[in-house]
């Protein structure tokens, strides 16, 4: 696998490191997994359900907005909803939505790569 490297982001990111984690990117703190309307289509579809369907069992209405649900493990530990816990991997990856396919490359952690480090062992320095 190639080193993934986006401009104005001072760490890469080594796919190779998802070997060795247990999901650190889909278990943590609560949070919103943003869900737009044309992803929610395609994981609909590739659930094979209605979309009225995953909207009652899967996602959550947060303002004008809808967000994956998640599973409480413990205090202050949360997994997303389509988090497989025993493989340890995301069981809706090819529809996942566009939120978990550009992590770790996000605005928060331009500035905030010890934190990314500490959660994802794919980072690596550049």
């Amino acid at each position: 696998m190639n080193i993934i490297k986006k401009e104005g982001f001072n760490f890469a990111f080594n796919p190779i490191g998802c070997e060795s984690c247990e999901g650190n990117c889909c278990i943590g703190e609560s949070g919103n997994i943003w869900i737009k309307k044309e992803e929610m289509k395609k994981l609909s579809k590739f659930l094979n359900i209605s979309l009225e369907e995953l909207k009652t069992n899967f996602l959550e209405k947060r303002g004008y907005r809808y967000s994956i649900k998640e599973i409480k493990l413990s205090e202050n530990n949360y997994a997303c909803n389509f988090f497989d816990l025993d493989k340890k991997q995301c069981s809706i990856y090819d529809a996942r939505p566009i939120q978990c396919k550009t992590f770790p490359f996000w605005e928060y952690f331009k500035t905030r790569k010890n934190e990314v480090k500490e959660e994802c062992p794919a980072i690596i320095d550049i």
